[in-house]
């Protein structure tokens, strides 16, 4: 979605989609380096609940993807309306994705994070998982943006079709997990 998005509606758009996921990888990571257990078990209980309400948003998301036309290209400013959805969007992807919590339990166990107390050493955990996961965006939109202006309509019209074929591939895998 950040790449599409870089390429329909500019840099801008696609880095604010990425700071979605990462403010999601974030929150999940500060639930596990705090130790919030109660609230992990209750997410990793909800897991089906939550499956199915991210893969029927990912089916969703895909089907709208796959129908898109290529976006006429603006240069102009993106309102601050698209941005709000642009983020709430991937946001919202990512943070119904239970893989992420389980991903974020296991490597944060490994590590031996929250055993020890220590809320300054959470605190640069969580940072540094939301920093890094925001400078990944960056670099990946601001990358795609420097090759926006080689891709023809037909080609934007392909790239539209893949991800949403992507897309509706992993919503209907999460529903099928969820059963």
């Amino acid at each position: 979605m950040c790449v599409q998005r870089t390429l329909s509606n500019g840099r801008l758009s696609g880095f604010v989609s990425g700071l979605g996921a990462a403010s999601a990888d974030a929150v999940y990571g500060a639930l596990v380096a705090f130790g919030i257990t109660a609230l992990s078990s209750l997410l990793l209980d909800s897991q089906t609940a939550i499956r199915i309400g991210g893969g029927l948003l990912l089916v969703y998301l895909g089907v709208q993807a796959f129908r898109a036309e290529p976006a006429e290209r603006d240069e102009s400013p993106t309102d601050a309306q698209s941005l709000a959805k642009d983020y709430g969007s991937t946001f919202l992807l990512t943070i119904t994705n239970p893989v992420t919590i389980l991903a974020f339990v296991s490597i944060f166990t490994g590590l031996g994070v929250g055993l020890s107390g220590n809320t300054l050493d959470a605190v640069a955990l969580v940072g540094g998982v939301f920093l890094g996961s925001a400078l990944w965006w960056f670099v990946l939109s601001t990358a795609v943006s420097l090759f926006r202006t080689r891709f023809t309509d037909e080609t934007m019209r392909l790239i539209n079709r893949v991800a949403g074929a992507v897309i509706v591939g992993f919503g209907v895998f999460a529903l099928w997990s969820a059963i």
